[in-house]
């Protein structure tokens, strides 16, 4: 069972592959993800992850770490605060704010974090835990 102030997380470096690939997946060919030229006039000057790509590995902490296998998502929220570039290292980080046995739902705080310290996306999950 899940404990308040439990914690887990794993980190990515975001790769040139694995945008091109989200993006495929996805149908999200957004040219800012994907021409270097485009995104040079864009707001950031450069490529750009897709954020949901990055939010994927929240889901990933959830589902492999905290509460981990068997574990159902619920809900979902997040802002997207700072832009991830292609080379940029993420940590998705998990913390367990309420556990409620009765029902085995537990709600966490969700983030990530680039190689800079910077949050990148903030957000609250609520699963059900197996």
């Amino acid at each position: 069972m899940p404990e308040i102030g439990q914690k887990a997380q794993l980190s990515k470096t975001i790769t040139d592959a694995d945008v091109r690939t989200f993006a495929e997946l996805s149908l999200d060919t957004n040219p800012v993800h994907l021409d270097d030229e485009y995104a040079k006039n864009s707001l950031f000057g450069q490529r750009i992850s897709h954020g949901m790509l990055y939010a994927g590995l929240v889901s990933a902490v959830l589902g492999t770490k905290l509460p981990g296998p068997g574990s159902i998502y619920m809900g979902q929220t997040m802002k997207f605060l700072k832009p991830v570039f292609i080379g940029d290292t993420i940590t998705a980080e998990a913390e367990v704010t309420a556990v409620n046995e009765e029902k085995q739902i537990v709600t966490l705080n969700t983030t990530c974090t680039n190689q800079h310290g910077k949050v990148v996306l903030a957000g609250e999950a609520t699963l059900k835990y197996a």
